[in-house]
């Protein structure tokens, strides 16, 4: 297949929405999909409260959608939102901890907007040689790299770590330096999946690391920083789940106060894909356990839809602080 550039299908690269994120003090919305019905509610969740939006995919969502229909939903999205719906909010397509330079390099050359590479799990080296290497490919084509230093513990499609390891103030000048990446994924407390904390009776949320964030913030100054893992578990889809006959336990996420403090700072991307996955299984619940002679698709992963748009937006509004900026 040739290669065809992002600009072709109508995205945006994040150069100027965290540019535009920073100056205005909020985060851009990063959900992942894995479906069509996750993408119109990201797209129309995002248009409906004018937000700048990165709609992300893991290397286990683009193996189960197909990299080729992935190029063309992308192009639908960016194509809809803009000529029937008359929006201009920036979209991004981008890769979400993408492992290897090969699959950095096959979404660039499929219309990507923006990759990650995750060489978190590699040592600080190897990490710096593998960013470094999707950097001088990507920049020539004019598409953005977030890199990561520390690491995240729990379980994200093909990313599982047991233990988290927070990234280091003192290192981030250097990897900053020597890669040339366009933004940087720290960890300072934030998780994977959707039990990102375990509590015993009576405890609440530990608060994030935010003298980590701050001296991260010394050493480079004004460079874009990313969040990953920082879904809230909201209580009210657990208790959806649970009700009708699902076994979440003892879900717990980011609090929302601790991740709009976030993204005041230079925080200016939030990942947020567990979220997603919560709305969407407990809307699918709900109606298949109150209609169980129900068997149109449609008929329940549209109500999950619909349902997904609204805590996009919400999210957007009161968490986020991106709604109303484009």
């Amino acid at each position: 297949m040739s290669e065809i550039s992002f600009k072709e299908i109508g995205l945006s690269n994040t150069k100027e929405m965290f540019k535009r994120a920073m100056e205005g003090k909020y985060a851009v919305p990063a959900y992942n999909f894995n479906n069509l019905e996750q993408l119109q509610a990201i797209i129309y969740g995002c248009i409906e409260s004018k937000s700048p939006v990165i709609v992300q995919v893991s290397k286990g969502a683009r193996n189960y959608a197909n990299s080729t229909l992935l190029r063309y939903m992308a192009m639908g999205a960016a194509d809809m939102a803009k000529n029937e719906l008359g929006s201009n909010i920036p979209i991004c397509l981008h890769l979400d901890h993408g492992d290897s330079f090969e699959l950095c390099k096959d979404c660039i050359d499929n219309g990507f907007s923006s990759v990650m590479i995750d060489g978190s799990s590699l040592s600080y080296e190897e990490n710096i040689a593998l960013t470094k290497k999707v950097v001088e490919y990507a920049h020539p084509r004019d598409v953005t790299v977030e890199g990561e230093l520390g690491v995240l513990a729990g379980i994200e499609d093909e990313v599982s770590h047991e233990v988290s390891s927070y990234t280091k103030p003192e290192e981030v000048v250097d990897f900053v330096t020597k890669t040339g990446v366009d933004s940087l994924a720290i960890s300072i407390g934030t998780s994977h999946g959707a039990y990102k904390f375990v509590l015993g009776p009576g405890e609440s949320v530990p608060p994030l690391k935010f003298d980590i964030l701050q001296e991260i913030e010394k050493q480079i100054p004004g460079f874009p920083i990313v969040l990953h893992g920082s879904s809230s578990v909201l209580p009210k889809y657990v208790d959806i789940i649970n009700q009708y006959g699902g076994d979440m336990g003892k879900a717990v996420g980011v609090p929302e106060e601790q991740l709009r403090k976030a993204a005041t700072s230079a925080v200016c991307k939030i990942n947020i894909d567990t979220d997603g996955r919560m709305v969407m299984t407990a809307m699918v619940r709900k109606v298949l356990s109150e209609k169980p002679g129900e068997f149109d698709p449609r008929k329940y992963l549209g109500p999950a839809r619909d349902e997904l748009k609204e805590m996009i937006k919400d999210k957007n509004r009161n968490v986020l602080g991106s709604a109303d900026r484009y």
